[in-house]
């Protein structure tokens, strides 16, 4: 991430740059996947219910797989995209067998797999993705930092006006303004 603001790449450059990886060990290609996956990951999991610490080492741990196996990666059966969350999601699996964190049912296994990206939606995703960003773009900056930092860094309000240096009450009405400004913006869009 720079400046807050996540990567975004699109599925033909996700493969490109994972080939770079697979067949020269681009470090370059490798920091732009980084940037690109890491935080979708972070978020994925969290969405999962997985614990911050555990979550964090999970992602390094699907960011190193796909350093060392990017050669195994068949852009015929998929999506990037959709490879490196299968493996995100195997990797979950793996650890809490491993720990014994909790027991695993038929019924979770099937929920988790049916909330990871489809490829049909990588399209849509990145559209949508796209539209978001101009509209972020397009508010004021005071409002536009406080939205990154809540989140892209996933940062509390609390966290955020200490951050800042501004009064709670200041951070939760610049963000009410700015999400919904967003809405006017992206009513009709999305």
């Amino acid at each position: 991430m720079e400046n807050g603001v996540t990567d975004s790449l699109s599925a033909k450059e996700q493969a490109e740059l994972l080939a770079l990886v697979a067949h020269s060990r681009d470090r370059g290609a490798f920091v732009k996947l980084f940037r690109h996956f890491a935080p979708r990951l972070m978020s994925y999991m969290r969405k999962l219910g997985t614990d911050n610490n555990i979550t964090e080492g999970l992602v390094q741990d699907v960011m190193l797989t796909l350093w060392r196996q990017a050669d195994s990666y068949d852009p015929d059966k998929s999506y990037v995209s959709s490879w490196v969350f299968a493996i995100a999601r195997n990797r979950r699996i793996d650890r809490f067998r491993r720990q014994r964190l909790i027991p695993i049912d038929q019924n979770q296994l099937q929920n988790q797999i049916d909330e990871a990206p489809s490829q049909d939606k990588d399209l849509e995703h990145h559209e949508v993705e796209a539209l978001l960003r101009e509209a972020v773009e397009s508010l004021p900056e005071r409002q536009a930092s406080l939205l990154q930092l809540a989140f892209y860094e996933d940062m509390t309000h609390k966290e955020i006006a200490e951050h800042e240096g501004l009064p709670l009450g200041t951070v939760k009405s610049r963000l009410r303004l700015a999400i919904n400004k967003l809405r006017r913006t992206l009513g009709s869009s999305i």
